[in-house]
């Protein structure tokens, strides 16, 4: 089901910029905008893989100043959703 979505729920400005860089930073063949907010990025969602969450987290580096660490954690709560990854990237982010 990678690269399929259906816009489910309004996305923040952040939202919309996040899931610019998902889309860019992994390749989807998909308009940013179609991603739904709540799907789940990994498994039954994007279906997103380990490499693509290391892609998305050097993306996101680049773009917000901080790490996202592959020893994290809270790493299933943060790549959970683009809502819950774009929360996480709010308040962390030094740009």
């Amino acid at each position: 089901m990678r690269g399929q979505a259906t816009q489910v729920a309004e996305l923040t400005n952040l939202e919309s910029e996040v899931a610019q860089l998902i889309v860019d930073a992994v390749g989807l063949d998909m308009p940013a905008h179609s991603i739904d907010p709540n799907m789940r990025l990994f498994g039954d969602g994007l279906a997103l893989d380990s490499i693509d969450m290391l892609e998305i987290a050097l993306a996101v580096t680049g773009k917000y100043g901080f790490q996202l660490r592959s020893d994290d954690p809270d790493n299933q709560r943060i790549f959970a959703s683009l809502r819950a990854l774009s929360e996480h990237i709010a308040l962390r982010r030094q740009c």
